[in-house]
């Protein structure tokens, strides 16, 4: 046997670990009886000297009390002193100094147990009448009576939904009583609605304790009933399953108890936390047995609280008249079972458990008359468990076998683990040092950093660490002639988006705000959300249109203010979950809320000085959309024939038709909310005195007018992508006009034009991003017209590998620094995207996309986060040449060409997004399969990403022009391109 150590030539031992912790000596099992003192020691080497902790149950052991240490040079002991059953066990010695660590465990068993069992189970309390449920009237009272029997007698504990009466019930409300014979008694006076429940005896005394329920409740429909006991049927031979969802802070921890007894793991009880995070019992195969109330209790530090539900096992309407009984026999033996049914032609299936048995070798299967019977040859350990005979009609007979030999606890039939969990197995043979192996699929295990081999005496252990679904499999354990078998399935883990929230509520208390609230969903801690997205709605407006108002990470609850809407309306908002796979449904919350930003005045009231007998008009631009009211003359003003009043976003205009000679010095006032503004008009008569003959001559200069605008001409909604043209005409074909957009004034630019043609002025924008949605003017000194445009669409881009890609958002500052972030991973400068700032519009570019680039990308500033989801298409279904980066000097021909597999197939080709056309300076080419694009001459200008685009596919280009290092009075070279 290897003692840990090798030998160098000269013969002085020579120590492979170093100065690591080693047992010298393993500790021994230990036996002794119940009263008596108990030592567990072990010997343990180490440089430097290791410390030494014991631990039981996965919890280090508090040395105090019945527990203490002492050392003995190198051996460590453990004292317990007057041991009872509850400290037999295993109990694992751990070593550790700053070279590593070890660890060995140390069994104690404690005899007398029978004994001493026997003494508990006569003397721990147990109901001999359990309380039963009572339904009583309003006002009326309610008894509950228990009898119970425990020596010495116990103390008893009267509990509702988990919590102690004292604790929710004034002490009038209700009394406890004690009658000779054991009654027990809890009485409620006068009984009220908050009163309906699960009421709970619990009896303790220095063996034990029980534990019984029952449910109250009053006779009213409007009663809400807090927690209800309920009712659940199977039939005799079936699967029943209970399921538990509690959450708290700590985690809670969860026991379950049939009529007060505590239920374990087993060959039929399964206890298990399932993957939506509820706790669940699943009875398997049902017995009369398993009649009665299981209770799913939960507590932690601040509390506990529990649930009960009534199991009924429903008999058969067809019974055996001989059902099987349960069997024990040893391994290598015969067993045998035997039944009998009601009638001759009855035929039967055997089952083990939900594996169908066929009659062969392993198994004989006999009928004479209504006898039926089951031979199983040779049992191994894997024969262990439940047998079933089962009748055409649904009617059935279980017995359990129970194989007893080598192998005395046995692998389960079959383990099912998510991807990423752990897959660990256990098995206790007859006697310690036994030659055992682990094998999977019929090879053999050996240890590593993802499987991990241990044996402590006689438990051995096998450990899969972060599983993955290839790792399912056969699992074997083999010790001599014995073996027991496992199927391991690991479940890949489900990447699918959260679920919605629930509970949402709103509360207005608070002026010109509104507080959301909501709860995750049940099943967050095992699918979680990484944030939340809130969306708005304005009410009343007709248009059913959604737009994200904010986001959150982990936050429940969030306060609106007016300050963050646009306009003053009444709003309704909605939220959803998100994680990187997606968002949940969209959840809304009960009722609405009228918000009013805090506006400011853009462009302030002019005075006005208008033709008598024509129609004045007065506008205001605000930076927000409120209700505003308008007075003349300090009386306020009603839409009617003569006063026309408009709001369009943040533009506010008053029409007056008709005007007289005495609205002459009339002031027009605009009040909003926070808001107040004035201007006067003044009417241009055919006559005036000769003391105003000055300001005459003023007022009859010619005027710049625009042609009137209907509010659909001057309020734009574009679709992204299309082209944007706003459009007027003048009354005077000369006058010069200036196009501004938010206040700064615009020039002709790429993919922006300026067009005048006689009365007509027109901006054309050839294709609509979200960043050019704003208030445009077209001012002509003595007039100005306003046109609202919106640029809509959804923040969704589908594109064709190799295309290039831009991702465009607006911030409310140009000062404001924003991140990129794909698919929660905040984006940094590299190769294959790049980010650009430009005033008020941020802008991430993806010169060539290929299918890695699809997915969730985000902007995200200090206080608000716009989400696109990008798809990439990766059908190339056309044979096309792809000619990558180009890189010419200013001044040299460029010439970018691909194929196409069609040669009818027309192409268009694009120059950072934007269409081009013929113009002078390039040409766009066709011969046969072949689509050129020409420059005869590069400038800087010339540099970026163009791209030629069919129908169901697209090539890029990256081109970059570099300033000629040539001496400018070099020779000139001539280029001639010939097209056949």
């Amino acid at each position: 046997m290897c003692c840990g150590c090798c030998c160098n030539k000269s013969g002085t031992q020579m120590d492979v670990f170093g100065g690591a912790p080693r047992f010298l000596a393993y500790p021994r099992p230990v036996v002794v009886q119940s009263g008596a003192d108990a030592v567990l020691k072990c010997q343990i080497g180490g440089d430097p000297r290791p410390a030494v902790i014991w631990e039981r149950n996965n919890e280090k052991i508090d040395l105090q009390g019945r527990y203490r240490v002492f050392e003995d040079g190198n051996v460590y002991n453990l004292i317990i002193t007057v041991v009872t059953i509850e400290d037999s066990g295993q109990y694992i010695c751990k070593a550790k100094n700053s070279i590593g660590e070890t660890y060995a465990a140390a069994t104690l068993k404690v005899e007398g147990e029978a004994q001493e069992m026997e003494l508990r189970e006569e003397n721990k309390p147990r109901f001999l009448i359990k309380p039963l449920s009572t339904r009583v009237g309003r006002g009326d009272d309610a008894v509950f009576s228990c009898k119970l029997w425990g020596n010495p007698r116990p103390d008893v504990v009267w509990e509702k939904d988990g919590k102690k009466l004292n604790e929710i019930f004034e002490s009038t409300h209700f009394s406890v009583g004690f009658q000779d014979g054991g009654w027990f008694q809890l009485k409620i006076f006068k009984t009220r609605a908050p009163d309906g429940g699960v009421y709970t005896c619990k009896a303790r005394n220095d063996f034990g304790e029980a534990l019984a329920g029952a449910e109250g409740n009053r006779n009213e429909d409007t009663l809400t009933k807090s927690t209800k006991v309920k009712m659940f049927a199977v039939t005799e031979g079936k699967h029943a399953k209970f399921r538990c969802f509690v959450t708290g802070k700590p985690k809670p921890e969860i026991i379950w108890r049939k009529d007060g007894k505590l239920i374990l793991s087993g060959r039929r009880y399964l206890l298990y936390e399932d993957r939506e995070g509820y706790f669940t019992l699943k009875v398997l195969y049902c017995k009369q047995k398993d009649n009665g109330v299981y209770v799913c209790a939960a507590s932690n530090t601040a509390g506990q609280t529990l649930s009960a539900v009534h199991l009924s096992v429903k008999e058969p309407p067809v019974r055996f008249k001989q059902p099987l009984i349960d069997l024990e026999v040893w391994e290598r033996d015969l067993a045998v079972l035997e039944c009998e049914v009601p009638e001759d032609s009855v035929p039967i299936t055997w089952y083990l458990e939900d594996r169908r048995l066929q009659p062969g070798a392993k198994y004989g299967m006999e009928e004479w008359g209504t006898k039926r019977r089951l031979t199983i040859r040779d049992i191994g350990v894997d024969d262990d468990g439940i047998y079933l005979c089962e009748m055409p009609d649904g009617g059935r007979s279980i017995a359990e076998v129970a194989v007893k030999g080598t192998i005395l606890r046995k692998l389960p039939r079959k383990v099912d683990v998510l991807e990423g969990e752990n897959a660990a197995y256990c098995v206790e043979v007859e006697k310690e040092e036994m030659d055992i192996h682990w094998y999977k699929d019929g090879v053999e295990l050996r240890e590593t950093h993802q499987t991990i081999i241990k044996s402590f005496g006689r438990t051995h252990i096998l450990v899969f660490v972060n599983t993955m679904p290839q790792d399912s499999g056969l699992v074997t354990f083999l010790v001599g002639r014995s073996k027991t078998s496992s199927q391991l399935r690991v479940k890949a883990a489900r990447h699918c988006p959260p679920s919605c929230p629930v509970g949402v509520q709103i509360n207005t208390e608070r002026a010109n705000a509104a507080l959301l609230s909501w709860v995750p969903a049940q099943d967050s801690r095992r699918n979680p959300p990484s944030g939340y997205v809130l969306e708005r709605q304005e009410v009343g407006t007709g248009s059913q249109e959604w737009l994200q108002c904010l986001t959150t990470d982990s936050a429940t609850s969030v306060e609106i203010l007016g300050d963050s809407v646009p306009c003053e309306a009444d709003y309704r908002f909605r939220i959803c979950s998100v994680n990187k796979y997606g968002k949940s449904n969209n959840v809304e919350f009960p009722r609405g809320v009228h918000l009013v930003p805090v506006a400011r005045i853009q462009a302030p009231l002019q005075d006005a000085l208008v033709p008598e007998g024509q129609d004045a008009h007065f506008s205001i631009e605000l930076s927000a959309s409120v209700i505003g009211t308008w007075f003349l003359n300090g009386t306020q003003l009603q839409e009617d024939e003569r006063y026309s009043m408009r709001r369009t976003r943040t533009h506010q205009s008053l029409r007056i038709r008709g005007v007289r000679d005495t609205d002459n010095g009339a002031e027009i006032t605009f009040i909003a909310y926070g808001i107040r503004d004035s201007a006067a008009m003044y009417i241009q008569g055919t006559y005036r005195s000769m003391s105003l003959f000055y300001n005459v001559n003023i007022f009859m200069s010619p005027l710049v007018k625009f042609s009137p605008l209907s509010e659909m001409d001057r309020n734009k909604f574009v679709e992204i992508g299309n082209p944007i043209v706003l459009y007027c005409e003048l009354s005077d074909p000369a006058a010069p006009v200036h196009w501004y957009k938010n206040g700064v004034e615009l020039q002709t630019m790429e993919g922006l034009h300026i067009q005048s043609e006689g009365t007509m002025r027109r901006i054309v924008i050839q294709s609509a991003e979200f960043s050019h949605s704003g208030v445009y003017c077209c001012d002509a000194i003595d007039d100005v017209i306003r046109f609202n445009v919106e640029v809509e669409g959804e923040c969704n881009k589908c594109v064709n590998i190799l295309l290039f890609v831009t991702l465009d958002c607006e911030v409310a500052d140009s000062s404001v620094p924003v991140c990129w972030y794909k698919d929660g991973v905040k984006l940094l400068p590299q190769h294959g995207w790049e980010t650009q700032s430009n005033g008020t519009l941020r802008r991430l570019v993806i010169p060539t996309a290929e299918l890695l680039h699809a997915g969730l990308y985000s902007c995200e500033s200090s206080d608000d986060t716009i989400h696109f989801t990008v798809d990439i298409k990766g059908d190339l279904n056309l044979n096309l040449l792809i000619h990558g980066k180009k890189s010419v000097e200013a001044g040299e021909p460029l010439m970018l060409r691909c194929e196409i597999s069609d040669p009818n197939a027309q192409v268009t080709w694009y120059k950072d997004g934007v269409r081009l056309h013929e113009a002078a300076g390039h040409a766009i080419l066709a011969e046969a399969s072949a689509r050129m694009l020409m420059f005869g001459s590069a400038v800087l200008s010339h540099a970026g990403i163009y791209c030629c685009k069919t129908r169901d596919d697209a090539v890029a280009f990256h081109v970059d022009v570099k300033e000629s290092l040539k001496n400018e009075y070099s020779p000139t070279k001539l280029h001639l391109f010939c097209f056949f």
